[in-house]
């Protein structure tokens, strides 16, 4: 892993996603051990194996601090999301402890912060997430429609094990992030799912959303973001290379769907994208699962 020093750390969003809220990004290191073949940020930038362009952003903690000392000043308080790019908590935080410094700096000046992770390693953090739940600052157009300052959303396109280690080769196996996803409920964090992206025919079968949908009902999760796959470049280091000879040589029975489902733009048909839609509405109806942080 390569220690670099950054200019800046912390980045202002033009425009909120409306699932993820976020006012702000935080990435606190750069390429990523768990190679999932999906990942949209994936290219000849980071090439096939993206953990051989490790970075951590030595002087992080020192940036935000001084960026979040101007923020707190103005009273331009906002949701920080850690983290955009890569996740926040690769096998490396375990000792490096980045990301756990960055919240308690996070913490000081009462900012709420969204967790977007693939690791179980977040359970170790739980105790400054409740803090930020407790004592962070809203911004004011949200004070009226979040009841929680600190958010906990574990990524998942399969519960299977076995099919994750095929698309997610160097991720923490789902079944360690169900436990966590549980042990988030647990201790009372507002905490549930981002199924992004689903693998058409493999985990976006009618059944297996039922599943899912079932799966993360009864765990306690609070909300949960349905999307499908895009796949896109011409590299071999794009994930439509990648996802492509990972179905060709694992489902060698869905390689022409797969070639027909993905155009030009890399996305799926209008019509499996709005069936898609209407389904995860549906089932969202139907376990009383919600599709915002809203509360």
């Amino acid at each position: 892993m390569h220690r670099i020093i950054v200019k800046s750390i912390l980045n202002k969003t033009k425009q909120r996603d409306p699932w993820f809220l976020d006012d702000y990004t935080l990435n606190p290191y750069s390429g990523c051990y768990f190679n999932c073949l999906y990942c949209y940020i994936r290219g000849s930038k980071y090439g096939i194996n993206m953990a051989e362009k490790l970075s951590m952003k030595s002087n992080a903690v020192e940036l935000l601090e001084k960026q979040l000392a101007i923020r707190a000043r103005k009273k331009q308080y906002g949701i920080i999301v850690l983290s955009s790019v890569t996740d926040p908590y690769l096998q490396m935080e375990e000792s490096e402890l980045l990301t756990r410094q960055l919240l308690e700096v996070i913490l000081h000046y009462r900012f709420p912060v969204h967790i977007i992770t693939k690791s179980n390693l977040v359970t170790r953090d739980f105790d400054v997430l409740k803090r930020i739940d407790t004592e962070a600052i809203l911004p004011e157009d949200l004070q009226s429609k979040l009841t929680h300052k600190a958010f906990v959303t574990f990524s998942f396109s399969t519960i299977d094990d076995h099919v994750a280690r095929i698309f997610e080769p160097g991720a923490p196996s789902p079944s360690l992030r169900l436990d966590a996803l549980a042990q988030a409920c647990e201790h009372g964090l507002h905490s549930g799912v981002s199924l992004m992206p689903l693998l058409p025919y493999i985990s976006d079968s009618g059944a297996n959303l039922e599943l899912l949908f079932q799966t993360f009902q009864t765990i306690g999760a609070s909300y949960i973001f349905p999307a499908t796959l895009a796949l896109y470049g011409s590299d071999p280091a794009d994930n439509r290379a990648l996802v492509m000879r990972a179905i060709e040589k694992h489902y060698p029975n869905l390689i022409q769907k797969y070639q027909r489902l993905f155009g030009a733009d890399g996305k799926l048909p209008d019509y499996y994208r709005q069936a898609f839609t209407d389904k995860a509405k549906s089932l969202c109806l139907q376990y009383g699962l919600r599709d915002s942080l809203f509360c």
